[in-house]
């Protein structure tokens, strides 16, 4: 046990159990078992496909989740991004993140059918935001998928205007 843990121990996010962000029990809640859905209309689709009908020219296409975005994923996320702003939580979440996305067998499926090599591209915070938090959470976990996955991590994006917080839009 480290200086810092004795000082600030570590506990459960969900049963405040002391010894780890997550116990051994709560893990059992987690659920891999995720289903495609259209980013457009949040309804289930094939592969994560946008249905024709939602498309756009600017619509993504093909998303994948690696866990069900619910119960304790929800908190260890929550506790992640927002106060008390657990940094900490990176390794844990990409550790779980990335055993979602290789037994997903859609994303396998695509994986190996691409002719490209693709890049994981976070999404950039306003400048605010990441003042007040101290880092990009979307950063953090990308780089860490990146090194797990192989991948090459891009900035693509700029963000240019402050948005509405995203949490509480999806129950």
């Amino acid at each position: 046990m480290d200086f810092l843990s004795l000082i600030f121990p570590k506990h459960c996010v969900n049963c405040k159990k002391f010894g780890d962000y997550l116990c051994s029990n709560c893990f059992s809640y987690l659920s891999f078992d995720t289903e495609g859905l259209c980013v457009s209309c949040n309804r289930a689709s094939i592969n994560g496909l946008t249905h024709p009908g939602c498309a756009t020219k600017s619509t993504i296409d093909g998303v994948f989740a690696s866990i069900s975005y619910k119960g304790v994923a929800k908190k260890l996320i929550y506790n992640f991004k927002y106060k008390p702003y657990l940094s900490d939580l990176s390794s844990l979440l990409i550790d779980l993140f990335f055993e979602g996305i290789i037994q997903n067998e859609d994303f396998n499926n695509v994986y190996q059918d691409l002719e490209t090599d693709p890049v994981l591209v976070p999404i950039p915070l306003y400048f605010a935001k990441i003042r007040t938090r101290g880092y990009n959470q979307a950063e953090i976990l990308a780089k860490g998928l990146s090194r797990k996955l192989n991948l090459k991590v891009v900035d693509l994006l700029r963000r240019t205007k402050k948005t509405r917080s995203q949490v509480g839009l999806l129950q």
